[in-house]
Formats: structure tokens, C-alpha cells, sequence
């Protein structure tokens, strides 16, 4: 496939196709949509399926089905969307499912807006449904990233048999850029535990209730332990100018994009300013920012939410450093010169 100039959101399941995802179950959502009307023209083409479903509800436990057979199968919504699907994310979490699950998150609560936020950050990161479980999380800055990470998304989804969601922000989704697409992936091997409505599945069963404590108990801390090698082996970051900085912005989506305008033009200053990008949400560079803590004088937290990921760059300074958090809400995206206005007041407070 030659460069394209598309939407992040197009790029989305262009991305999910050459990493061999046939089946896209949905319900339109603005600013979300793009990505159901892109899986209705290009799925037919490769011999997949797309299907619109009467609701978030029904979509989402489509997904499983189509998971429990062992397909690569995705769907997408956005901020009001993704709440109702949570119980069917749990359910897949619980039944160890892999899948892929994008959020193109709008303003809220409530209905909100279709602009632009980052207030879906507690309710993907943290969890959100009910149960003990996590859901591994990238969180592309670009159109190009919408393309690649939905590949990797479902990549994570299967070495770890664990829904992945990739989080990204009206901005991000709606903004056309040139994309390059790579090759697409060689078949797919078959998955052992899958089912197949043959005699394959006769000692094979996928659900996720298990009525008796102790046998719970048992899967949820195997749960846990998977979670904890998510965390040693899968974190990603991008750092930028962080050597000797003073304070070290931190920002993810489109945030992080507006953050490295704001270090260059710092630079040209002579103000020592850096840039950690987190890319995996979840698992989070806690180690990192811990590291960071050594060198840096104090780091500054910029969101579209009320402060949400400011809660782990905290956990992770664990006090030894000031952590200040600047946010904007509703679905307005500050300018450069603002973002600067108040690193240079937290500089010169100091």
C-alpha cells in the first residue's frame, strides 16, 4: 500500500487489516464513527465481516463470540460508548480473550461534546468495569501511530490473551495525515484454546464464572501475575531533550505532540526543558519517572481531563520531586504560548 493521506481514525482499521483482523463488530459514535464506516468498506474486500449491532451492549458481546472462536476481532466507540461496554470488557478480561477495542474520547461527562479530551483515562487505565483486572493501553499522537499501534494492539492482545485498547483523543482521530503503511502479517497460527464447534472442543471451555472462592481466587491471582509481567516486559515511552533539564513535561496524545513545540521553543530560549511521553498507559514508566527523580527538578503534568494520569506520575515520584499539573476541560485544547505561560511560572516559582 502506497503513503496515504487519511484520517487517524481510517488508519485505524486499514492498520487492524494487515494485522489480520477480519471481524469488526460496532455502533457509530461521534467522534468515533469514521472507523465503523471505514470497517464497512474495507472489511467485505479482504473476505472479513463488519456488522453493526443494535448497541454498544451487543457489539462488545459479539466481540467475545468472535474471540472465543480465536479470530482477530475489534470494535470501537467513544467516551459514553465505551461506559457501556464495560461490563462485556470485563466479562472478556475475566474469560482471557484477546481483542482490540479502540476509544476516541469526547468531552463529558455525561453526553459532553465531541471535542477533544483525555477525562476516559480512569475508566480505560483503571479498569473500569467490575472485577480485578487491567487492559493493556497505547495511546498514539499521530495518524501514522493510529495505524501502527492498532497492529501492535492486537499483537500484545494475543501473547497476553487480554483485551488492548488503544486510547486516543477526537484530535488524533479526526486530523488527516500521511500515513506509510507496512506489510501486511503472514497467517496466523492456530490458537490452542480456542473454539471451533468441532471435536477439538470437547475438554475446552471459555466463560469467566467460576462459583467456587478458592478456584476464583486462584484465576484472579493468575490474572495478577500476568498483569505483573505486562509491566516488566511491555512498557514504552518517548523521551525528548531530557538531558539535563530543570522539569520534565509529561503528556500523552495529542497533549504530547503540543508539549514538544513547547521544549523546542524553550530550547531556543536557553530554558532546559524535557518531554517523557508515555505510550503504554497501562502498563505506565512508573520506573522511569522514578529514575527521573535523580536529575530532574520537578516535572509538570499537562491533560485534557481533570488530572487523571497525574495520579500515577505521583505514585511514582513518590514526593521525592514536585509534580504540578496543568489541565484544560470540555474539550478545549491549549495553544503552545499557554502551555508555556505556565511552565515559566512554575520555573520561576521555584
Amino acid at each position: 500500500m502506497a503513503r496515504q493521506l487519511i484520517k487517524g481514525n481510517e488508519a485505524v482499521v486499514k492498520g487492524a487489516i494487515l494485522a489480520g483482523c477480519r471481524f469488526f463488530f460496532g455502533y457509530p459514535i461521534t467522534p468515533a464513527s469514521e472507523i465503523a464506516e471505514a470497517a464497512a468498506v474495507y472489511m467485505p474486500q479482504v473476505g472479513g465481516t463488519f456488522l453493526q449491532a443494535e448497541s454498544e451492549v451487543a457489539s462488545i458481546n459479539m466481540v467475545y463470540g468472535a474471540a472465543s472462536g480465536g479470530v482477530r476481532v475489534m470494535t470501537a466507540s467513544s467516551s459514553p460508548g465505551i461506559s457501556l461496554k464495560m461490563e462485556g470488557i470485563s466479562y472478556c478480561a475475566g474469560a482471557e480473550l484477546p481483542l482490540v477495542l479502540v476509544d476516541i474520547s469526547r468531552g463529558g461527562p455525561g453526553l459532553g461534546n465531541i471535542a477533544p479530551e483525555q477525562s476516559d483515562y480512569h475508566q480505560v487505565v483503571k479498569g473500569g468495569g467490575h472485577g480485578s483486572y487491567k487492559l493493556i493501553v497505547l495511546a498514539p499522537n499521530s495518524a501514522q501511530e493510529m495505524c501502527d499501534f492498532t497492529m501492535l494492539a492486537f499483537e500484545l492482545a494475543d501473547k497476553y490473551r487480554n483485551p488492548c485498547v488503544v486510547l486516543a483523543d477526537g484530535f488524533i482521530g479526526q486530523m488527516m495525515e500521511p500515513v506509510d503503511f507496512p506489510d501486511p502479517l503472514p497467517s496466523l497460527p492456530d490458537k490452542e484454546w480456542a473454539l471451533h464447534a468441532d471435536a477439538r472442543d470437547e475438554h475446552r471451555l471459555i466463560s469467566s464464572i467460576e462459583l467456587e472462592p478458592e478456584i476464583l481466587e486462584k484465576h484472579v491471582l493468575k490474572l495478577q501475575q500476568k498483569y505483573a509481567q505486562m509491566q516488566e516486559k511491555e512498557v514504552r515511552f518517548e523521551e525528548y531533550k531530557i538531558k539535563d533539564a530543570e522539569i520534565v513535561l509529561i503528556g500523552y496524545g495529542v497533549v504530547s505532540r503540543l508539549l514538544q513545540s513547547v521544549v523546542d521553543e524553550m530550547h531556543n530560549q536557553g530554558i532546559r526543558v524535557g518531554l517523557l511521553r508515555p505510550i503504554t498507559l497501562f502498563p505506565f514508566p512508573s520506573k522511569r519517572i522514578q529514575e527521573l527523580c535523580s536529575s530532574v527538578g520537578q516535572f509538570m503534568v499537562v491533560e485534557l481531563s481533570n488530572g487523571q494520569m497525574v495520579e500515577d506520575v505521583r505514585l511514582a515520584v513518590n514526593g521525592l520531586k514536585p509534580v504540578h499539573l496543568y489541565t484544560r476541560l470540555g474539550g478545549v485544547v491549549p495553544s503552545t504560548d499557554e502551555i508555556k505561560e505556565q511552565v515559566l511560572k512554575t520555573i520561576e516559582a521555584k
